[in-house]
């Protein structure tokens, strides 16, 4: 039985996505227009990102810090293509109390201005590098239409920004952080089948060589951005003076990189994963996996719930007790809407009969075990085979939504029906990428690497094709 919060996603996609945030309480809208409230449990899945992507950082030499939130504006304009790409974003404070600045500052809509200032002044031989640096923070970007999590103008994010000695040594770490850290974490943790690519020339970040995207699929056929990762090679070194003495004891400009993801993967893993209940969170990403709910609260109840908690507390499996006073179906639908893992639901006449029901939140399935079983290793296999399962799960769909163009008459006929990731060639002519636009705004998602075009013509003009391209309408 559907949530009575939320509508159905095949009825009305947008409002279902708006309906979950707010019935699972993981965010909500604030009197500052265009920024959410980012609340409790909400809070929770972003430090358990957090907590993922730390440990992943700091193994590979990753240090975190943090820079001022406010950019002078002629550290912005060092960097022209830079400031160029965000000036329609950026908010700006011209008064400091009632007195005006003699120069203005924006909100950092990115960080590469402080982070290239910073290293100019720290870089001095190359036995300073490689420098890997990392924050968390929010930044603002003064978007006109917002939605939680996957547009606002204030977000969450980290951002990495990294000083290396050779060109070889930066384009390394620019492909290690998208498929070491950014893939895995799709894939492990959220049960997301992203695609990875080059993004177009049109499409790369302002000041970057080149920039290399992270594609998800939602489960309406639109596609999200998930995270990127820029080669800037010496753009920034040369333009923010960021010179150390090589091997030769001659003087040269650094090689740099800048990566980062927000807050929009949690708007990923909702759309791609939940339903008409609520969120559906994969167990590996989830702040808390399982939850016990009382049917009754007599003293045999209460004990078996307790001694389950320490059981799979001491085994790191995060674990809850509603023994609140509300009725069992409302315990239940509460669980469900926040998307935990397991229910395990005790009440008194299963424990006449010696048993306790487990219920997956995924598939509703429910299943009963003796209250001898082990439920450490019952528990341990029913969450490994809810993550794979989820994956397996959205790698069919995204499969079944990702289909081929040889011409704009097939590309008009998939965008007229469901849409989805269309692959087609593209012979790399800006003309070209803007015509595949005007086709309900269809962007190119990605360059697929070390991949041959499907026909060898491009998908507009019939020239001969450079790449084959993934396009796709975003959010």
């Amino acid at each position: 039985m559907a949530n009575k919060k939320i509508v159905s996603r095949d009825v009305d996609f947008a409002k279902w996505y708006t309906d979950v945030v707010s019935a699972a309480h993981l965010a909500s809208y604030s009197n500052v227009k265009g920024c959410i409230i980012l609340e409790p449990y909400g809070y929770l899945i972003w430090e358990r990102i957090q907590e993922i992507m730390n440990k992943m950082l700091k193994a590979s030499g990753h240090q975190n810090m943090a820079m001022p939130m406010l950019i002078p504006e002629n550290l912005m304009k060092k960097e022209s293509e830079l400031i160029e790409g965000f000036a329609p974003e950026v908010a700006w404070v011209t008064e400091g109390g009632s007195n005006k600045l003699e120069e203005r500052m924006c909100i950092r809509p990115t960080s590469e201005t402080l982070f290239s200032d910073y290293y100019s002044n720290i870089v001095k031989s190359y036995r300073d590098l490689p420098i890997k640096y990392n924050q968390w923070c929010t930044v603002m970007r003064w978007e006109k239409e917002t939605r939680p999590f996957l547009r606002g103008r204030e977000f969450w994010w980290q951002e990495g920004h990294t000083v290396h000695e050779t060109k070889e040594e930066a384009e390394e770490e620019t492909r290690f952080i998208m498929d070491n850290v950014y893939k895995k974490l799709f894939y492990d943790y959220f049960a997301i089948p992203a695609i990875t690519g080059l993004k177009t020339k049109s499409e790369t970040f302002a000041g970057a060589e080149y920039s290399i995207t992270i594609e998800s699929l939602m489960y309406n056929g639109v596609s999200l951005q998930s995270g990127t990762s820029h080669y800037f090679g010496q753009k920034f070194s040369k333009a923010y003076d960021i010179k150390f003495l090589n091997r030769e004891n001659k003087l040269e400009y650094a090689y740099q990189t800048s990566w980062g993801v927000s807050n929009r993967m949690i708007g990923a893993i909702i759309m791609v994963h939940s339903d008409d209940d609520g969120l559906v969170l994969p167990p590996k990403i989830a702040p808390i996996e399982v939850i016990i709910i009382h049917i009754g609260d007599d003293l045999e109840i209460k004990t078996l719930a307790n001694t389950y908690k320490e059981k799979l507390e001491n085994n790191e499996i995060s674990v809850t007790i509603d023994d609140s006073s509300k009725t069992p179906g409302y315990k239940f639908a509460e669980a469900e809407v926040k998307g935990i893992p397991v229910r395990i639901e005790i009440g008194r006449r299963d424990l006449e009969n010696g048993k306790v029901t487990l219920v997956r939140r995924d598939t509703k399935e429910k299943k009963e075990i003796s209250t001898d079983a082990d439920i450490v290793s019952v528990i341990k296999e029913m969450l490994d085979n809810m993550q794979s399962d989820m994956l397996e799960r959205a790698t069919k769909r995204r499969d079944k939504m990702t289909y081929t163009a040889n011409n704009l008459e097939d590309v008009k006929k998939i965008m007229e029906g469901t849409p989805g990731f269309i692959k087609a060639d593209w012979c790399g002519s800006l003309e070209c990428e803007q015509k595949m636009k005007e086709i309900k705004g269809l962007k190119s998602r990605c360059i697929l690497e070390n991949t041959k075009p499907l026909t060898g013509k491009c998908v507009v003009c019939g020239k001969e094709a450079k790449d084959l391209v993934v396009w796709g309408i975003q959010y």
